[in-house]
């Protein structure tokens, strides 16, 4: 699922009129059971969501040094947008107002 798919399933799910907790609800909601179904959500310049599997494995447990078997289970992985990720590391400039995740304009060619 892709921004424009979410934004397609969002306005499919929702009214014409929502209020802002309604809105982000909603997003919320369409994108984990758009995970919980393994499909992954990326938002550009945000980053993506996906569900991935992680084997059965030994472990130890740590108050009796006994051995244990945990069992395979999904679990759920965030990868950070390019931009989003440059933001955080400081290699961007946070902008002052606006979209900070937004995506530069393309510069005309010559």
């Amino acid at each position: 699922m892709n921004k424009a798919q979410l934004i397609k399933a969002v306005a499919d799910k929702s009214g014409p009129h929502l209020t802002p907790t309604e809105a982000v609800e909603t997003v919320l909601d369409v994108m984990v059971r758009a995970v919980a179904a393994n499909d992954p959500v990326s938002v550009t310049g945000f980053g993506t969501l996906l569900s991935r599997q992680r084997p059965q494995r030994r472990a130890r447990n740590p108050q009796t040094g006994e051995t244990v078997t945990v069992d395979a289970l999904r679990v759920v992985k965030f990868r950070p947008g390019v931009r989003f990720q440059d933001l955080v590391d400081g290699r961007t400039d946070m902008p002052e107002s606006g979209n900070c995740i937004k995506k530069a304009p393309k510069t005309p060619r010559p």
